[in-house]
């Protein structure tokens, strides 16, 4: 019997749980594998010392369960960080930002000993670009930035009603084949009105579970 997407999620999910060691501060991200997550982490809320959350949207599910949520800058280093993906390549280089929480994402995978990435198995690509690639932008540089981006070769849209936690917009960028996460990933960062972009390569996850499995 097959499992459907949610099922992939739920046991992704639960299996992060067994990074999680007592005393953590979890850090946790957005979506909805991660929803799964949080709803797991409920049961150990006890153990824990408390989680950091990269959306106002995690924070909301973290505190309805009961689980304390810590600001960053009185943590530091954080020991394990749990977030879905939107693509994820061979290499445990990701995509993510399709729920406009990329900037805050990021800054906890920075922060964090072990990445930890869960995902269903549709999220696996060889190389990354079929998902069309989040950039987080200051409003005034919207134009500016899409211009830069027809440079590279991408082709910009303007994710129109979004507006991120930050108080940001986000484009979406179409029709890229990314070969070098890396290089991609810093020209980007370069161009000014920039705030974050959804290629996690320079810092991939340390952990992929698809499914359930660690792979």
């Amino acid at each position: 019997m097959s499992l459907s997407k949610d099922d992939e999620k739920r046991l992704s999910a639960e299996a992060a749980m067994q990074y999680v060691k007592d005393g953590d501060v979890v850090g946790v991200g957005t979506g909805s594998t991660v929803a799964f997550f949080i709803d797991a982490l409920a049961a150990r809320r006890h153990d824990i010392a408390g989680a950091v959350s990269s959306s106002e949207q995690s924070t909301e599910r973290l505190r309805a369960h009961g689980i304390h949520v810590m600001d960053l800058n009185a943590v530091g280093t954080v020991p394990v960080y749990v977030d879905g993906a939107d693509e994820c390549d061979p290499h445990n280089r990701l995509i993510k930002g399709g729920g406009a929480a990329l900037t805050r994402e990021k800054i906890i995978a920075e922060a964090a000993e072990r990445f930890v990435c869960v995902i269903d198995a549709a999220k696996q690509v060889d190389v990354l670009g079929r998902f069309p690639l989040p950039i987080e932008v200051i409003p005034m540089a919207r134009s500016l930035v899409g211009r830069a981006i027809v440079r590279l070769g991408g082709q910009p849209a303007w994710r129109e009603g979004v507006v991120t936690d930050n108080g940001n917009w986000i484009i979406d960028v179409h029709n890229l084949r990314i070969a070098d996460p890396v290089d991609l990933e810093n020209r980007l960062n370069q161009i000014p009105g920039v705030v974050s972009v959804g290629l996690f390569a320079r810092r991939p996850a340390d952990v992929v579970i698809v499914a359930g499995k660690t792979r």
